[in-house]
């Protein structure tokens, strides 16, 4: 069996050597053998290359006389003697006359050496002084730039296992040096995605491009409760010769760049969110939708779950004095979670009313009126937060983890509770997240309150509005009636809108509908003077535009009060229908066979002009004929024309014989919008 021959890097005996790929040859070692009598005996091609003589110039020449200057016979000998003599080694630089005449300065080691006969030689191993000590500072600075640098750096193998590490390295990764030591990255590496970065080093090893400022967090055995971040850099190392030694890692904390970042975006985050709620909260004069809106703001931004929670006698306004400590009744007005979560078993349903004693947390805010902070919930706190044991469970199955509770304040007065938990969110509450929160609540607790008081506001004004209008007519000779009223869909605020039907002498009956322009409780409260004036003329039976010429003087010594009115009496014996018209929209005739159309009548001015005398128009109305008085509110919108209004208003009148009733549902179902801002009167008449 054959062995192979031995390879030795840097073998430059045949073609394609690949150079210089060791210290030793960026050195350029020479190697000098002298006998006993410090003649030249052997001389490598290192001796060559340093000194200048060939080996045939060399060769059985003393060394001294070649290659001293004579002043440094002397020491020259000296030291050879001592070598020879004692076999102690000496090393040193020594100033060597080249063979071009110039004076070097070679660093020297020189020892004796015996050969298999007893001979005794001299080595001298030689490189060039100004070199070496280059060499040297070099790998000086070198390792304390390695020591004392606050960049974690790391040499790394082919392999990717560490051949060094340094000391700044060694606290980023919370890992002693000899730890690392030919260990994988993986091993050692903090960073979820290490999978990329070892995919990065070997595409460095592989193409020699390094790659710089690579970011990436994670957490360390130093610091393993925080996150941290670091600037990676990667480079490909080669010796003199080009052969690939490993690949270096530098590693640069940015710890606190990445958080002031961090934090930057959380502010912009926080911003854009009071932004967010600035335009969706509160802006309708509704309590329960403000309260949507806020949960549905705070969620997921916020908190995971959340709960707008009212105190019930703050919305019924029973709410007298300071806040006690006993338990709460409380109104759940919303709830809104980011992903499903059985927490919201635990909650109460928009619209439940549940009592909270007062030792639960969200009782405490609301008698405190301060917020109420959890960073961390354990399982005491869960049942201060939850109402009863079973909600105790279902919260700690979702996992709640962290807790805050924020009174909702407007105008000094504690109205409930914003209620924060998070679950999936793993970070806790803190002071910035209080600030926030008491901000968002502080904005729709101040929405809510005018909510609650324009709500109160308008039943009240309603109220007083149904109480001034009549009851369901009672039988009048000749008519069928019906009547609606309807209040404005998008306003908190009654207008001034009135029927009337009123029996007169002879079996005749007064038909009167009516708009005072404007609404709220004054409004109301001049329809309801204004109806009992008609009341009392009618009784008087006056032609309808006297009762008209009566009312516009009463409604002119009502300040800044238009009013517009259609009074309209019928008489069965005569199938005779007068109606006198200040200022309102024409009522509409229905008659079986006939197109329905709207009563040619004088317009006259509205109540409230003065001075402007008012006409009586006559008109048939037979068995079987349907007359319709309306207000304005049937049939005006912001986006379509009164005359396109009006015809729609014809069209749904095109089966006379249909139930009063019907015809009422049909008229406001047909005509009505969700955005109307008006309130609506409607009297509709059959003749028999």
């Amino acid at each position: 069996m054959s062995a192979e021959p031995f390879k030795v890097d840097g073998d430059e005996s045949g073609p394609g050597h690949p150079g210089r790929t060791g210290l030793l040859d960026v050195l350029s070692v020479a190697a000098v053998v002298l006998d006993q009598s410090g003649r030249i005996v052997f001389w490598s091609p290192q001796a060559q290359e340093l000194f200048g003589y060939t080996p045939q110039e060399a060769l059985g020449q003393f060394a001294a006389r070649l290659l001293v200057d004579p002043e440094h016979f002397q020491t020259v000998l000296s030291l050879f003697s001592e070598v020879m003599e004692t076999g102690r080694s000496w090393a040193g630089a020594f100033p060597i006359r080249h063979k071009d005449g110039d004076t070097r300065m070679m660093e020297f080691r020189n020892m004796r050496l015996w050969n298999d006969r007893g001979e005794i030689y001299a080595l001298g191993i030689a490189a060039d002084h100004t070199i070496l000590q280059r060499l040297e500072t070099d790998l000086a600075l070198c390792e304390r730039l390695v020591n004392q640098s606050p960049i974690g750096l790391a040499l790394m193998d082919p392999d990717l296992c560490y051949l060094l590490v340094n000391p700044a390295l060694e606290r980023i990764d919370g890992i002693p040096a000899e730890e690392h030591i030919g260990r994988h990255l993986r091993d050692t590496a903090p960073f979820a995605d290490v999978d990329t970065i070892e995919s990065a080093l070997h595409q460095v090893l592989a193409t020699g491009t390094p790659l710089l400022d690579q970011y990436h967090v994670g957490r360390t055995p130093a610091d393993p409760d925080h996150d941290h971040a670091w600037s990676l850099s990667f480079y490909r190392l080669e010796d003199p010769g080009g052969r690939v030694l490993g690949a270096a890692t530098s590693v640069v904390d940015v710890t606190e760049r990445h958080r002031a970042a961090t934090e930057a975006d959380r502010a912009r985050r926080r911003l854009a969110l009071i932004a967010d709620a600035s335009a969706r909260v509160g802006n309708t004069l509704e309590v329960e939708q403000t309260a949507r809106e806020l949960a549905e703001v705070a969620a997921p931004e916020l908190a995971d779950v959340v709960a707008v929670d009212v105190l019930d006698s703050a919305l019924a306004f029973r709410r007298t004095g300071k806040l006690d400590s006993g338990p709460e009744l409380f109104r759940a007005l919303a709830l809104k979670a980011a992903h499903p979560t059985v927490a919201l078993r635990a909650a109460d349903s928009p619209g439940d009313l549940a009592a909270y004693d007062g030792d639960r947390l969200v009782t405490l805010c609301v008698h405190t009126g301060r917020p109420v902070l959890v960073r961390h919930v354990g399982e005491h706190d869960l049942q201060r937060i939850a109402r009863d044991p079973e909600g105790t469970t279902l919260l700690a199955r979702a996992g709640v983890h962290s807790y805050l509770a924020v009174p909702l304040i407007a105008r000094g007065e504690v109205l409930g509770a914003l209620d924060l938990k998070r679950t999936r969110n793993p970070l806790p509450f803190d002071e910035d997240d209080v600030i926030l929160a008491t901000e968002l609540a502080g904005r729709a607790a101040v929405a809510m309150d005018n909510a609650r008081w324009y709500q109160s506001v308008r039943n009240t004004a309603l109220t007083l509005q149904r109480s001034l209008l009549p009851d369901h007519a009672p039988h009048h000779t000749g008519l069928d009636l019906a009547t609606r009223y309807q209040p404005a869909q998008t306003t908190s605020e009654v207008g001034g809108d009135w029927y009337d039907v009123i029996p007169l002498t002879g079996d005749k009956t007064a038909l009167v509908v009516g708009d005072v322009m404007g609404n709220g409780i004054d409004a109301a409260a001049t329809m309801g003077r204004l109806r009992t004036a008609t009341c009392a003329y009618a009784d008087l039976d006056l032609a309808p535009e006297v009762v008209l010429q009566h009312l516009d003087k009463i409604t002119c010594d009502l300040e800044h009060y238009i009013v517009t009115c259609l009074y309209a009496v019928y008489d069965p014996h005569r199938k005779l229908c007068r109606i006198a018209n200040a200022g309102h929209l024409p009522p509409a005739l229905a008659r079986v066979g006939r197109a329905p159309a709207l009563l040619d009548l004088p317009s006259g001015a509205p109540l409230g002009v003065g001075g402007i005398p008012f006409e009586t128009a006559t008109t048939d109305l037979d068995p079987g004929d349907l007359l319709v008085l309306y207000t304005d509110g049937l049939v005006e919108t912001r986006h379509h024309s009164i005359d396109d209004r009006l015809n729609m208003l014809l069209a749904l009148l095109d089966q006379p014989q249909r139930p009063l009733e019907e015809t009422c549902d049909l008229l406001l179902h047909g005509l009505r919008h969700p955005d109307d801002h008006d309130d609506v009167a409607l009297l509709v008449a059959r003749a028999q």
